[in-house]
């Protein structure tokens, strides 16, 4: 089963929901928004996504942050506690198949992921 993480009105979630209904592929939806995020999901993102890649440092809620809560992001165990706090700041969508894990709108590596699927 494939999960999409994010929220419902990210122009980048929407993107891949749109990829993903155009070649028939079911998915289900977890908005962190409303329904947050737990620590043992993140550190089971953390095994395949570099931190880097999953902190979104370029968006409004991280422009917002005080320096000490930015500071927060340096560590995994620290950035944990952030992303379940700001959950705006991990970068959407975080898509999850059993292909693997995908940060961030791309459609060729969405086509990849799903290459036997399609």
């Amino acid at each position: 089963m494939t999960t999409v993480h994010g929220i419902p009105n990210c122009n980048s979630v929407k993107k891949t929901r749109d990829w993903l209904a155009a070649h028939d592929i079911d998915y289900t939806f977890h908005d962190f928004k409303k329904l947050g995020i737990d620590a043992d999901t993140l550190k089971h993102w953390l095994t395949a996504v570099p931190l880097a890649t999953l902190i979104n440092k370029k968006g409004t809620t991280w422009r917002g942050l005080t320096p000490e809560l930015q500071a927060l992001a340096d560590a995994p165990t620290t950035a944990i506690e952030l992303m379940m706090q700001h959950t705006s700041v991990i970068k959407r969508p975080v898509v999850v198949s059993d292909k693997g894990i995908l940060v961030g709108h791309d459609d060729a590596a969405l086509a990849s992921i799903f290459k036997k699927m399609t």
